[in-house]
């Protein structure tokens, strides 16, 4: 799938099938909480499979149970794309 940059409209409209989720420093963002490191690590692994298999890696940070989540699109000069969006529809899904 070829990455297409969202215009007003459609990141308003992604933003509101993503339940937490918000526009940071020109990227998509969130911040998940889980119980413990593990569980934070294994949520990244679930996440980062399905990214690889996407071509479209994340930036992300993880402390303990924390994960900070950033996605943009640098292909494209740096904007949020549909990628990114499905992406984070994913991350959504397997957050537990």
């Amino acid at each position: 799938m070829a990455a297409q940059k969202l215009n007003e409209t459609e990141l308003q409209q992604a933003l509101n099938s993503l339940p937490g989720w918000q526009i940071k420093e020109g990227k998509l963002y969130k911040e998940y909480k889980f119980k413990d490191f593990a569980t934070a690590l294994g949520w990244m692994v679930t996440a980062g499979v399905y990214a690889e298999t996407m071509g479209h890696h994340p930036e992300w940070s993880n402390v303990y149970s924390t994960v900070k989540v950033n996605l943009v699109t640098h292909d494209i000069g740096n904007a949020i794309s549909n990628l990114d969006v499905e992406l984070a529809k994913k991350m959504e899904e397997t957050y537990k």
